[in-house]
């Protein structure tokens, strides 16, 4: 057997193995993501519900302001995050094969 050889494979067993996926790693994307959505959901559902009680007289003015501040930077936050998404989805469209 040559020695050139032998070094190869061993080389390609290590680079297999590093290269190989992780279940775990795939997860705390997906719960990443999760916990983003979740939060963005309650944000906007905080102000929703403080607008409601602003109109019934039950929330003060600096709090409605606070919460329509916080609802609209999570509001365009997601447009910019959605906005580059499109954006990566076009330029891959326009490589050529």
């Amino acid at each position: 057997m040559d020695v050139r050889t032998s070094f190869a494979t061993q080389g390609y067993a290590q680079a297999r193995n590093a290269a190989a996926p992780r279940p775990e790693a795939s997860g705390s994307e997906q719960s990443a993501f999760s916990k983003a959505a979740s939060s963005f959901a309650d944000t906007l559902r905080n102000g929703e519900e403080t607008a409601k009680s602003a109109m019934v007289g039950d929330a003060d003015p600096h709090s409605l302001v606070q919460a329509l501040a916080q609802t609209e930077l999570a509001v365009e936050t997601a447009v910019t995050l959605r906005n580059k998404v499109v954006e990566a989805y076009q330029e891959i469209l326009r490589m050529p094969v």
